[in-house]
């Protein structure tokens, strides 16, 4: 149930769709004779819709989220190598009968790296069905696996999940999975700007896993400078909505992981 009602909260929360939703309600409250309501929701909506497109809002919260931890530093052997699901698009996949990655696809390449270069480390994939509409649909474990398979990684060396529907789930049932023992060195691969609601999970589950985060989204401050966009607003809203959920939801027990 949670996942389900968290799904359908941040659809009304992302900032595309509330611009959407805003106006659509201006021009019905105008239509329905409430033209004072209508006019107010149109002039948030234009407002909104400005302070995503041209403000610095966007870059700047994505960055605090991306600076938050640091590449490591690996100076002993990698036990293994965690890759979160959310790099491949499920849908296409088995509707087109290919293997096809989204815009987060150098998680995978990342992992295809880190596998070469720790040739003893295991690779377990976690990630199951994380839409609603997933009726059907190939697991992301499944289609992460094809693909490093397809890209030389052993398949002998590759174990996974498919039961997670979240990030926190992918920390429980990784746990389960692995049984990680204490002084493993575990690298967990995912979004840099998604990195530290995974490490909140992960921490929460008892799973002492090292950030490896990859597919950066900005250069840094550098780009408080340029136009935000709203694709930048958009996944940072995402990430910092997931972490004050899962907080408020006892998943995690800190708001905004660091370093220990």
């Amino acid at each position: 149930m949670f996942f389900i009602i968290s799904k359908l909260i941040e659809f009304f929360l992302i900032p595309s769709n509330l611009v959407t939703l805003l106006g659509l309600a201006g021009i019905v409250a105008i239509l329905v004779g409430r033209s004072r309501l209508g006019r107010a929701c149109i002039i948030a909506s234009i407002l909104l819709l400005a302070i995503c497109g041209w403000s610095p809002l966007g870059p700047a919260a994505l960055v605090v989220l991306e600076d938050r931890f640091p590449q490591p530093v690996i100076d002993r052997p990698v036990t293994g190598i965690i890759l979160l699901g959310g790099a491949v698009d499920t849908h296409i996949s088995g509707d087109r009968g290919t293997l096809a990655m989204n815009e987060a696809g150098e998680r995978l390449t990342a992992t295809v790296d880190l596998s070469r270069r720790y040739p003893d480390a295991r690779i377990f994939l976690s990630g199951g069905l994380g839409h609603i509409d997933s009726a059907g649909a190939l697991a992301e474990s499944q289609v992460a696996r094809d693909i490093l398979v397809s890209l030389g990684v052993s398949p002998q060396r590759i174990d996974m999940e498919e039961r997670s529907r979240n990030t926190c789930e992918n920390g429980t049932e990784s746990v389960a999975a692995v049984r990680p023992k204490t002084g493993e060195l575990w690298l967990l691969v995912t979004s840099a700007s998604h990195m530290p609601r995974a490490v909140g999970c992960f921490r929460a589950a008892g799973f002492g896993v090292t950030p490896y985060p990859v597919d950066y989204r900005t250069r840094g401050t550098g780009d408080l400078k340029r136009r935000a966009g709203s694709i930048a607003v958009g996944l940072a809203a995402h990430e910092w909505f997931g972490l004050l959920t899962y907080r408020i939801a006892g998943l995690t027990v800190e708001l905004f992981p660091s370093l220990h």
